[in-house]
């Protein structure tokens, strides 16, 4: 959906063109772009585009189509008749338009220009929309192009559904579903409520479950509002321990004081949190986490933390205000790509050597570890290297260890947090074990295997140097959210 617009260097041939200052939001500066296009030009031409007063060459004949003769009139002063003095004051870009075209793109500007209360005036100021996101919004009425960069991707949204532009509030959504990751996953959360955008919403819960220590722990996390940090909270399926769920509570308390000008007292800290406090499961943890975290807060009463630690060891448990019940947090789910497991004596060996698959799947899900053979003669500890990654870089990796029991079922090790994977791209999972080296194998693999709504698609991996392809070999299951 990404367009780009004009580059400096190509010429209108239209007098009165503008070269604004836009917002180069990726990189969080300001790029100085001319919005132009190319057609050829003589010298008369030429001195028509230094001199104003000079008239222009015929440059609709150089555009054959509708769509170009509209496009150079995007944020152009020529024929324009109305301007936008758009953004609050002090920072604010006067932007000329033409109420035609922007009536026919969207209902509100046609009430606003043409209907019964249309305004009069040529300059109609917006102080709550920022400039870049407003020339967006323009461009895209122009010409049908969009341009989106993720620090003007929620300020343009804001724009579209302001100015009712559906398709281009879509190709919003669609951007911030594409860049959705745990770091931003909260604050986005907070704005698929603020914009009512359902879908944006459940994709940012499949994060915020699946990979709660990283999106809790995120800087984004403390930005949001007291409402949404409740509804966080609240969430039944976070997927992490409840120490994580009550620092994170504390570090947004922290953000919430500097935020309101408070000094970092314990007794603000609980007072910005206010009822929040008591939607954390603090008597979920275990007795260690709370004695080294939560009743060394300073945010709990004297009252609360007694009344806890009686609650862990006391028959008598006392009443608490905090909910008892530990969260059911995710089931993993499991995807076995053989159909049947053998082992024979000297057939497959472990000898440090890597073991090691690609996969690709229809719909985004989390890795969370995989699932491997052990001995085939009897128990044994193994130490096992395991890593993912895409296009030959690591996304995941961890040293671990497991213990087998000399069946052939499998032995499931993890990665530290779970691993997001984006649909329609292979990844590579590898394995070098360490241990008793005569294993089980998996046989009759498949190339493709349906796990609930996902689809797995397999292929072998030049990484593989101990024999693991699609038929036969090890790594025999991932284990996975979604």
């Amino acid at each position: 959906m990404a367009a780009e617009l004009y580059p400096a260097s190509i010429n209108t041939n239209l007098p009165n063109s503008n070269s604004t200052a836009v917002t180069a939001a990726s990189k969080k500066t300001i790029v100085q772009v001319t919005q132009t296009v190319t057609t050829p030009t003589t010298t008369a031409t030429q001195q028509n585009i230094n001199n104003n007063n000079v008239e222009t060459a015929s440059w609709q004949a150089t555009h054959p189509t509708l769509r170009e003769r509209n496009a150079l009139m995007f944020n152009n002063e020529l024929m324009a008749d109305v301007h936008f003095v758009v953004g609050p004051p002090g920072a604010s870009q006067k932007v000329p338009a033409h109420k035609y075209v922007l009536a026919v793109g969207s209902s509100v500007f046609g009430a606003m220009f043409y209907g019964d209360l249309a305004e009069g005036e040529s300059d109609i100021h917006i102080p709550d929309v920022e400039p870049a996101a407003f020339l967006i919004l323009l461009k895209y009425m122009y010409s049908d192009e969009i341009e989106l960069e993720a620090d003007t991707v929620l300020a343009t949204l804001y724009a579209a559904k302001k100015y009712i532009v559906p398709a281009l509030a879509k190709a919003c959504v669609t951007f911030l579903e594409t860049s959705l990751e745990a770091k931003n996953a909260c604050v986005l959360l907070s704005q698929s409520r603020l914009f009512e955008e359902p879908e944006l919403t459940q994709r940012c819960w499949e994060v915020i479950d699946a990979q709660a220590e990283l999106a809790l722990h995120s800087e984004g996390f403390c930005e949001i509002d007291l409402q949404t940090l409740e509804i966080i909270l609240k969430r039944e399926t976070l997927n992490t321990r409840e120490a994580v769920v009550f620092q994170a509570a504390l570090d947004w308390a922290v953000a919430e004081c500097k935020r309101q000008g408070l000094g970092l007292t314990s007794r603000n800290k609980r007072a910005v949190l206010g009822k929040a406090l008591y939607l954390v499961r603090i008597p979920t943890m275990t007795l260690e986490e709370f004695a080294n975290g939560a009743a060394q807060s300073d945010v709990l009463t004297l009252e609360e933390t007694h009344d806890v630690f009686l609650w862990y060891t006391a028959a008598n448990k006392p009443k608490l205000e905090f909910p008892l019940q530990k969260r059911k947090g995710l089931t993993p789910q499991r995807c076995h790509r053989f159909q049947s497991s053998a082992y024979r004596s000297n057939q497959w060996r472990y000898r440090g050597r890597c073991d090691s698959i690609q996969f690709a799947v229809d719909k985004r899900i989390f890795i969370a570890g995989l699932g491997l053979y052990g001995s085939s003669g009897g128990k044994a500890e193994y130490s096992a290297m395991i890593e993912l990654k895409r296009q030959g870089v690591t996304l995941a990796q961890n040293l671990t260890k497991f213990v087998s029991d000399g069946s052939s079922n499998t032995f499931s090790v993890w990665f530290e947090h779970p691993v997001q994977v984006e649909q329609d791209t292979f990844y590579t999972v590898s394995a070098i074990l360490d241990g008793n080296e005569l294993s089980y194998f998996g046989q009759e693999g498949m190339t493709e295997v349906q796990c609930g709504k996902v689809t797995f698609q397999f292929q072998c991996s030049s990484d593989s140097t101990n024999g693991t392809g699609v038929q036969g070999g090890q790594i025999p299951e991932l284990v996975f959210y979604a």
